[in-house]
């Protein structure tokens, strides 16, 4: 047989890799990094590399199936299900309204370039606002956050050429990418390296000693939930000891005055006495931090799911914007977006306009929708709560509810009570097995893409767009073509950027991306020409002088922001060694954790994945296990206030004591705790979604959980 090989990118994560991959007779065989490619240079993960399985594993869904009633499914031809799905949507538009249909996006749906826009674009023409995420149980903070500070019109500093990187609860080596100014998406271990080498200081701050860590100049471990309390502390220090960029903060930010004031109170010594860390390190971090000449801080996904994570992230943004972090007059603005319509670039502020408070209202806990979503973290409730207004069916796409959202309970209840539940899934998820229909998806080889989520992460002018590497299957659908059939069956069109799609003629996907960036900086037709990962070297774009008669300045102190600095100060949950949280007290605080193998729920259903682990163990500090009596590989029941869940123990000595380090997206249906070891567990089942929760983003506390653990006998369990 004769092998062939094909340029394009990984698609398993946002990292999006650039890869190669050798099929014979219609098959991948093998997967490799593409060692030409002008940015990724060769690098792909362990879990890129197993994209031929993916493809062949008797696991994947390849036909559509129909749920018999008794959980048990049927094959059903996808035309027949997408007819038979239309016509309920259709009834339930008519019989209860459109707000009664919605859409969950997953991670999943986030790897096709063209699964968001075209399912809101379908929301906007049938007037459902019922569209919701994963970035609004994720980290919602940073666009909310951003919008009501205001940014900056050249453009923030970069990691690469960066005199220091401070990153706060995010393990890029791990992750395989920091978003918005951390180690761009490839191959983050070389490039802290080779900043580094070249003399970047790396401050990592995080309550494990993550790979990150390892590798950083200086790690603050600080205790969970606490990175308000550390970034208060280093503006007081930066701001009393005028390490600020005094000119800068004179003409372009507003407030400092009084952002001095509120700080006063998390003196150095307080500051690491409750962040735990010691007051020479915090010393020392402050320093490096600001005295460098060009850097950035960033926050993940740690922070952004703690309490208090849009206050996290605005602090983030204060910090960068005092030490004046961005881009002058005349400096290239390292990577413009080649995607992205070319706009010009300015030494000025963009006034602030918070993207909330705006739009359509949930019915529940005073929520509205959030940068053009509603809040996933108030979907269960859409579903239960009877009434005007209540969803009646949801599109899942690429997403797990069931070990995603909050609360598992609640949402396996609000699954259950759907009259229609359409699942766009590779696999038997936990939510497909509650589905009336899973439809059987494209799979990233089998189709075009672009690198469009990524489009601005990266800190360099380059795009990838790839063709399918492999013949389609013809009882698949893309997420995005969901929508398109729908139209198609009831002749409702679908609004696009470059204009409506067809409802008469199946689109392909390069049509489709056309009409989806039709003022691309680089056009879809060029890129697509180039057939692999392009660096974009003309693509030379400089900050322009400020505009005449532009006085907005960035907002340090925001409505809301200063009372909630005070109430951080004033509600100190660590006392006489013991964490109380609403007058309950407990031992350890449960954080959340990413691993290398897995992406979310994907990845656990692949051979060579497996052999890495099938659980997410629940990490301790060997002192506490050795306290407690238990040994790695027992059984513990972790108890939270508002629900529990079991794990298997493992010591691990990078983690802080009182501290609990587990992955999400494990598990599976309520009441498995016998596979456990198979499955592991879901966090959720400690999260409450209606007493700890952000009153913008709805999204309640997902990480530094107070919870109790104790020892269970396997038959106990």
């Amino acid at each position: 047989m004769t092998v062939t090989t094909h340029k394009t990118f990984c698609r398993f994560c946002h990292a999006y890799c650039a890869i190669e991959v050798d099929v014979e007779d219609g098959k991948p065989i093998e997967v490799r990094g593409d060692a030409e490619d002008p940015v990724y240079g060769g690098y792909t993960c362990i879990k890129g590399r197993q994209l031929p399985e993916q493809y062949t594993t008797p696991a994947r869904i390849t036909e559509s199936l129909k749920n018999k009633g008794d959980g048990e499914f049927d094959v059903i031809d996808t035309d027949d299900a997408m007819d038979e799905i239309a016509a309920k949507i259709q009834q339930l538009i008519k019989n209860y309204g459109p707000r009664s249909v919605a859409t969950y996006v997953g991670s999943y749906g986030y790897q096709n370039s063209a699964a968001l826009v075209l399912p809101k674009a379908w929301h906007q023409s049938v007037g459902s606002d019922s569209y919701y995420t994963s970035v609004t149980i994720d980290q919602p903070a940073k666009a909310i956050s951003a919008s009501r500070f205001g940014t900056w019109g050249g453009g923030t500093h970069k990691f690469t050429d960066a005199d220091v990187c401070m990153m706060i609860g995010n393990n890029p080596v791990v992750s395989q990418f920091t978003p918005f100014g951390g180690p761009p998406p490839f191959s983050p271990y070389a490039r802290l390296r080779d900043e580094m080498k070249k003399g970047m200081k790396v401050i990592v701050v995080d309550p494990r000693k993550t790979e990150s860590a390892n590798r950083a100049t200086l790690h603050l471990q600080v205790n969970p939930g606490e990175d308000p309390t550390l970034l208060s502390g280093m503006i007081r220090m930066i701001l009393d000891e005028g390490l600020h960029d005094i000119e800068f903060c004179s003409h372009h930010i507003q407030d400092l005055e009084e952002l001095t004031a509120r700080v006063q109170p998390y003196t150095p010594q307080y500051t690491a006495d409750r962040c735990g860390i010691p007051v020479e390190q915090l010393v020392e971090a402050t320093h490096t931090f600001a005295n460098a000449k060009r850097g950035v801080a960033v926050g993940g996904t740690g922070p952004d799911m703690a309490p208090r994570g849009v206050l996290t992230e605005h602090l983030i943004l204060v910090l960068n914007a005092i030490c004046g972090r961005v881009n002058r007059e005349g400096e290239q603005v390292p990577n413009p977006g080649i995607v992205s319509p070319p706009a010009s670039r300015h030494a000025d502020v963009h006034e602030a306009n918070p993207a909330f408070n705006k739009g359509p209202k949930s019915r529940v806990r005073g929520l509205g929708e959030v940068f053009g979503e509603m809040p996933t973290a108030a979907l269960n409730d859409e579903i239960l709560l009877e009434g005007e207004g209540q969803i009646k069916a949801l599109i899942c796409l690429g997403g797990n509810p069931m070990v995603a959202f909050p609360d598992q309970d609640k949402t396996y209840e609000a699954m259950q009570k759907l009259e229609l539940l359409v699942c766009v899934d590779l696999y038997k998820s936990a939510t497909a097995k509650l589905a009336d229909y899973i439809i059987a998806p494209t799979i990233s080889l089998e189709r075009d893409d672009v690198t469009m989520l990524t489009d601005t992460w990266y800190d360099v002018p380059y795009s990838h767009y790839t063709k399918a590497v492999l013949p389609r299957n013809e009882q698949s659908r893309e997420e995005w073509e969901i929508y398109w059939e729908l139209s198609h069956r009831s002749g409702v069109p679908i609004e696009l950027p470059g204009g409506p799609l067809d409802p008469t003629k199946r689109p392909s996907k390069y049509e489709v991306l056309k009409l989806i960036a039709p003022n691309a900086r680089i056009s879809i037709d060029e890129m697509r020409a180039k057939g692999k990962g392009h660096l974009y070297e003309e693509v030379d774009v400089r900050v322009e002088p400020g505009r005449s008669g532009r006085t907005a300045q960035l907002q340090m102190l925001p409505e809301g922001v200063a009372d909630e600095i005070t109430a951080v100060f004033n509600e100190n949950i660590w006392r006489d060694g013991k964490i109380i949280d609403e007058d309950k007290e407990f031992t350890h605080l449960l954080i959340s954790r990413r691993l290398k193998h897995v992406f979310n729920s994907s990845g656990q259903q692949l051979s060579n994945l497996q052999k890495k682990g099938t659980t997410n163990f629940a990490y301790m500090n060997p002192e506490d296990l050795k306290a407690m009596g238990v040994e790695s590989g027992q059984l513990i029941e972790i108890q939270g206030a508002y629900g529990m869940l079991i794990g298997v123990a493992e010591a691990a000595k990078d983690i802080k004591s009182g501290v609990i380090s587990m992955a999400h997206a494990f598990g599976d249906l309520p009441g498995n705790w016998g596979d456990v070891r198979q499955k592991g567990s879901s966090t959720n089942r400690l999260l409450d979604d209606h007493k700890t929760y952000d009153k913008i983003t709805g999204q309640p506390r997902m990480t530094a959980i107070p919870v109790n653990v104790r020892h269970v006998k396997e038959d106990a369990a």
